[in-house]
């Protein structure tokens, strides 16, 4: 007998990360992550597998030989060069994540840095002598947290960039780069190797062991733009070099090997950021960057702190491989330098979220989530161009609780061809009737994925059909296809969907009468705005959405440094234009129930965006109900309370239930 996924999958499923090889490829390091049911907190172990028998085993929890115990939320290890120890991270009584070291044959660990402002990101040196990591510096912060902790104290804001979503405050608070010799006692105390008004991250040490490559965003304009730099500093200090004359951002750095050359993740289009539809790029120091990858691959990078880049390797023969993104799927793919051949390793059919490489870029350990995984790691060889699962993570829950059948389809407008996805019941009957909820990604440049989305799968697995679309201004595709939606919010991209839908309506077991309509954050905008603009959709569940571009300017984190980009300029020179795109213009024409998901810490889309929408609707005698969910930031359905996510997931489907109902 098998049973829908409901909401409690956030509670019922297992999941792993940050997997990391170690040098010679024969042993890999992961993070496995639960739910404990009785505090209603996340758990992490660190688990060590050899990769010759890949027979799991946990590594930092008190089991069998292993004396050494377990923190709360251990996480990110890291094999040393010599694979003879493991970093990783480990919260402090302030909870504050710091580093640790525990000898790979088993040991207690001991701990590395006191760090005020914790430690978001490490790199052993190629000696395994040092370690460079990222902590935040904050100059207003008090020496001793717990003085004068019940005094009330004002906050100074100096600059546009005054706080971010999920990491909170920032304040002058600025991230920097230490460095911690492992060798010499009399050097144990960190010493700071870069400073200033700026972010730096990512730490990448040359093969030579004697330059620190980096992130950072020095240029003088950093308040106003999302840009980002590749500088090179020595280890031994000194003034860094910027690498990356006419790049935009960088999202992702390799050395070559003989330490002349980078590899980088980056876009040379200041429209577009490395993260959304960026290339692969060389750096030297004097010449400009070279483009070697095709517009229809995009390199996986990341975003620090929040999300750290993938593993990328340039190997000795000349090869780089790195992980990429074409077409809403997730593949390894292999260039070689001098020629620019590239090939794809690996049948995609998943969305590849961590990479980790040996030390010759022959393998590879990589965690990819598809639509019948939430997420499990695979082993690529890459010689062979084979891959092989590693884990199961949730085999018996799956085999209980069946995920949805896929089927990609695509439509065309205007020459334009736009790819869909159609999540069916498990159990789905051609001659039945089934309502339809289309769901609406991000970004706007986000992307549907051959992955495993809860929302998706619950909704699905109930007995709804489920719509995803790709439109125009998702990325994956080519940067022409992704600039599309600039200054065209709800133009060109509701047109794609809404022909998606009237293309699947003509089937005949789609229940025209019950149609339902959800998104966050951009498909929160757009799910507004699709009610705004017909009356087709009898129940919208809208997630954390932009619908005001004025206010929405000056009250996001990211109002100036995106929103000019995204809206063609400040809203003073472009009111008109600004009011012609927001879904608040057109409240008045809202006939559709309308139920309000959102976080009260969001200050990506914040909370007065709904407050807007909710005053509007229940004003005009609208059908709306506003669920506030406290503490929470815009990443809170990945990263929030337990119980938190399990309610937004809980209340879609009931509002769903509610209005159309479900087979």
């Amino acid at each position: 007998m098998t049973s829908p996924i409901t909401p409690s999958v956030v509670f019922d499923l297992t999941t792993v990360s940050e997997p990391h090889l170690s040098g010679d490829g024969t042993h890999l390091l992961f993070t496995q992550s639960w739910i404990d049911n009785e505090t209603l907190e996340s758990r992490s172990v660190i688990c060590l597998i050899p990769t010759s028998d890949l027979a799991t085993r946990s590594y930092t929890y008190t089991r069998g030989e292993h004396g050494f115990t377990m923190g709360p939320k251990d996480s990110m290890p890291r094999f040393s060069p010599n694979s003879q120890s493991i970093a990783f991270l480990r919260a402090d009584a302030q909870g504050k994540r710091q580093i640790w070291i525990i000898p790979s044959t088993g040991g207690e660990p001991h701990q590395v840095t006191t760090m005020p402002g914790g430690v978001s990101e490490f790199a052993w040196s190629p000696t395994g002598s040092k370690l460079a990591f990222v902590s935040d510096v904050d100059p207003n912060c008090l020496t001793d947290p717990t003085s004068n902790a019940n005094i009330p104290q004002v906050k100074i804001v100096r600059r546009i960039k005054y706080r971010g979503d999920t990491v909170g405050w920032r304040g002058d608070a600025h991230w920097h780069i230490f460095l911690v010799d492992l060798v010499n006692p009399q050097g144990a105390d960190p010493e700071q190797l870069t400073d200033g008004d700026w972010d730096d991250h990512l730490p990448t040490w040359s093969p030579d062991g004697q330059h620190i490559a980096f992130l950072s965003s020095r240029e003088n304009n950093r308040d106003l733009v999302a840009n980002t730099e590749c500088y090179v500093v020595p280890q031994a200090g000194g003034e860094p070099t910027n690498w990356s004359n006419g790049l935009s951002s960088i999202a992702a750095i390799a050395w070559a090997p003989d330490g002349d050359r980078l590899a980088v993740i980056g876009s040379d289009d200041e429209a577009l950021g490395a993260g959304i539809q960026g290339g692969l790029f060389l750096l030297t120091p004097k010449e400009q960057p070279k483009r070697i990858t095709p517009d229809t691959v995009r390199p996986i990078g990341g975003a620090p702190p929040i999300s750290p880049a993938p593993d990328m390797r340039w190997a000795r023969d000349g090869r780089i491989v790195f992980g990429g993104d074409a077409r809403g799927e997730s593949h390894l793919y292999e260039l070689r330098e001098d020629s620019g051949e590239i090939r794809k390793i690996g049948d995609g059919g998943m969305q590849i979220t961590a990479i980790s490489l040996d030390s010759d870029g022959r393998r590879a350990a990589v965690l990819g989530a598809s639509p019948t995984s939430a997420g499990d790691l695979y082993w690529f060889d890459i010689n062979k161009k084979s891959h092989t699962q590693i884990t199961k993570q949730n085999s018996d829950y799956f085999s209980e609780h069946p995920t949805a059948t896929v089927e990609k389809f695509s439509t065309t407008r205007d020459g334009v061809q736009v790819e869909c996805r159609l999540l069916f019941p498990p159990n789905f009957d051609p001659t039945s009737s089934y309502p339809l909820i289309v769901d609406i990604h991000g970004g706007p440049h986000g992307a549907f994925y051959d992955t495993f989305e809860p929302v998706q799968q619950v909704l699905a697995t109930s007995g709804y059909i489920v719509l995803l679309v790709n439109p125009r201004g998702s990325s994956t595709y080519d940067a022409e296809f992704t600039k599309a939606v600039h200054e065209d919010w709800g133009g060109e991209d509701y047109q794609d969907i809404i022909t998606a839908v009237e293309s699947v309506c003509e089937r005949s077991y789609i229940d025209t009468k019950r149609l339902g309509v959800h998104g966050y954050s951009y498909g929160g905008f757009m799910t507004s705005w699709t009610i705004g603009h017909t009356t087709r959709f009898k129940a919208a569940v809208v997630g954390a959405p932009c619908i005001n571009l004025h206010s929405m300017y000056g009250t996001s984190d990211i109002g100036v440094s995106f929103g000019e980009r995204q809206w063609g300029g400040t809203w003073w020179d472009h009111e008109e234009a600004f009011r012609a795109h927001s879904p608040l213009t057109f409240v008045t024409q809202v006939e559709t129930p309308v139920l309000l998901l959102h976080g009260e810490d969001d200050v990506r889309c914040p909370i007065e965006q709904s407050e807007q929408y909710f005053v509007a609707l229940k004003r005009l005698n609208k059908e709306v109900e506003f669920v506030r969910f406290p503490g929470c930031s815009h990443l809170f359905r990945r990263s929030g309370h337990p119980l938190l996510r399990t309610e937004y997931i809980s209340r879609t489907l009931g509002w769903f239930d509610r209005f159309i109902g479900h087979s």
